[in-house]
């Protein structure tokens, strides 16, 4: 398979990997990002695509610079299947 190229979906799947390391549901990382749960659960399918301020505020709730969920996203995208 060709990597994946829609970055919405890979930076959704680590957001989730990185909530569920973390043991935090999507209600816990809403509220400590200020974001709506269904804002989040959409952002965890990959069905929308958010400013990088709202992504800011996520990797602030997961504990984690925004540059590492990006390394992590590039990398995954890199991932063959």
């Amino acid at each position: 398979m060709p990597p994946r190229a829609d970055p919405q979906i890979v930076l959704g799947e680590v957001v989730k990997q990185l909530r569920e390391e973390r043991g935090m549901t999507q209600e816990a990382v809403a509220l400590a990002a200020d974001v709506h749960q269904t804002w989040l659960s959409r952002l965890e399918c990959g069905t929308l695509n958010p400013a990088w301020g709202m992504v800011t505020r996520v990797a602030g709730a997961l504990g984690v610079e925004v540059s590492d969920v990006a390394k992590i996203a590039e990398k995954r995208a890199r991932k063959p299947g």
